[in-house]
């Protein structure tokens, strides 16, 4: 395998396109795990090229990113993704389940988070700012919609901006 150096902003539109179907977050605490996102932000922050995500608190990812500050992003890049991946990666917790049976790991260039073979654009991350959302400041329509609902009940999300520290392309 060979890691092919890419600028994010060159595949900003292919980032903006798969988030809502998924992309792959992955972070690497206490073992390798990964979840299916469909909410994110790629853009410039105080100067700095940055990804966004959001992990809700009852998360097995959310301690991991707090331990280690640090997460990688997959996605396709032809959009096709396997079913079997995003069943698991979105509905199955890592407590649970060892998710790296499902795909092949790719060591990290910068981080310590892996990438994965089949998901070969690859966004390596930094934690430089997070915080909890404060629901009270949320839209009620957005807040009922989101964070009403059975499980979902204040279980509200943490915003981690990364900074990119590495973008690549994972190549046979």
């Amino acid at each position: 395998m060979r890691k092919e150096k890419i600028k994010a902003a060159d595949y900003a539109e292919l980032i903006e396109k798969q988030i809502k179907p998924g992309i792959l977050l992955n972070t690497n605490g206490e073992k390798f795990n990964s979840m299916v996102i469909g909410w994110g932000h790629y853009g410039i922050l105080w100067g700095i090229e940055t990804f966004t995500v959001y992990v809700r608190q009852s998360r097995y990812t959310k301690p991991q990113i707090d331990r280690t500050g640090e997460f990688t992003l997959s996605l396709p890049l032809d959009g096709n993704y396997d079913p079997e991946v995003f069943r698991v990666f979105g509905s199955l917790s890592g407590r649970d389940v060892d998710k790296a049976d499902y795909v092949t790991l790719e060591k990290p260039s910068v981080n310590h988070t892996p990438g994965i073979k089949e998901y070969p654009l690859t966004i390596e991350c930094e934690v430089i700012y997070a915080q909890d959302q404060d629901l009270d400041r949320i839209p009620a329509e957005i807040r009922e919609c989101y964070y009403s609902k059975g499980s979902d009940e204040g279980d509200y999300h943490t915003m981690y901006i990364g900074k990119i520290v590495d973008a690549y392309i994972i190549r046979e």
